[in-house]
């Protein structure tokens, strides 16, 4: 069975707001309802964790909601760990639509996984989940050794789209602030420019599940209405100036052939590259744009997972 075969039985089985045009008009408390909520129990090879665990950090504007995935292997506290950040657009998304997600890094990696629930639009708009990581990272700088069992020293960013425009930017504001950097930048598809989006015409399949021009244009209505702010740094990472860049840690992205947001991946790749920033990519040309999420359906997706998991947890020296 194809991808797109696939797909189209899972019509009838789970809701995804791209398989069907989309409908500005509906609630986004009914999208964030439907995003992801997949049936992970088939699985065979869904990984056994050690512990998982909510935890309550502070944030920017009050309390975050985070949870903690310690992996069979973890070892002694503190130990490597990995900060990540779900996708969604800033809108949607929260803990449970990327667990399956997140077990399978923390195996891979044998690193404990942190995953935020930072604050979404419209009700909170940029650069609302932007400090709400920068509050993330203080704490696992502050905290994280003492009540998640992180070595502050040894922490990786990650995430996936959205998340991993939170993730690099994160790493590029350390730069910026001259504070603690993290040790390693993972970086799933991401949505790394505000400004524009490949308009070429596609199906849902071939433009991924989780994003389109009209999604997009969506997304970033609630997130960010004012058009001046497109090129901020802070939200379009991939245009940040060279002294941004230059001392960001070590980075693997991943991107995927039919996935509007390919291009700019693989761009920022080759700007970290060109100042001497030591960069891995991984393209997957037959995947669509979310495919990490797909683990229920696709033998590529859990493999995806648990290997840039791998290449983490080498980069951090847990494997």
């Amino acid at each position: 069975m194809t991808l797109d075969d696939a797909l189209r039985n899972l019509r009838g089985r789970f809701s995804f707001p791209e398989l069907k045009p989309l409908d500005l008009k509906l609630p986004v408390d009914r999208l964030r309802r439907e995003f992801l909520r997949m049936d992970y129990s088939a699985e065979p090879d869904a990984p056994e964790l050690a512990e998982i665990r909510l935890l309550i950090l502070p944030g920017a504007a009050g309390n975050i909601r985070a949870r903690l995935y310690v992996p069979l292997g973890a070892g002694v506290p503190p130990g490597p760990g990995i900060l990540f950040f779900h996708g969604g657009g800033f809108v949607l998304g929260d803990l449970d639509s990327h667990d399956m997600l997140c077990r399978r890094l923390a195996e891979g990696s044998r690193c404990r996984v942190l995953a935020i629930d930072y604050r979404l639009a419209p009700e909170n708009r940029f650069p609302s989940a932007h400090e709400d990581a920068l509050a993330a990272w203080a704490w696992v700088q502050e905290r994280g050794a003492a009540k998640a069992g992180i070595d502050p020293a040894r922490v990786a960013v990650a995430g996936d789209s959205a998340g991993g425009n939170i993730a690099a930017y994160l790493a590029q504001e350390m730069v910026r602030a001259r504070g603690p950097k993290p040790a390693f930048q993972l970086l799933l598809y991401p949505l790394l420019q505000f400004a524009d989006i490949r308009s070429k015409k596609m199906t849902p399949q071939e433009s991924g599940l989780f994003i389109s021009a009209s999604l997009f244009e969506f997304f970033r209505g609630h997130y960010l209405p004012d058009p001046g702010a497109y090129m901020d740094r802070r939200i379009s990472p991939l245009f940040a100036p060279p002294d941004d860049l230059k001392a960001l840690p070590p980075a693997h992205i991943i991107v995927c052939g039919w996935d509007p947001l390919h291009d700019e991946g693989l761009a920022y790749a080759a700007r970290l590259r060109g100042l001497g920033i030591r960069v891995s990519d991984r393209d997957y040309a037959s995947m669509v744009h979310g495919f990490l999420n797909l683990t229920p359906i696709s033998s590529t997706a859990r493999q995806a997972a648990r290997e840039a998991g791998e290449i983490t947890g080498r980069a951090l020296g847990a494997l």
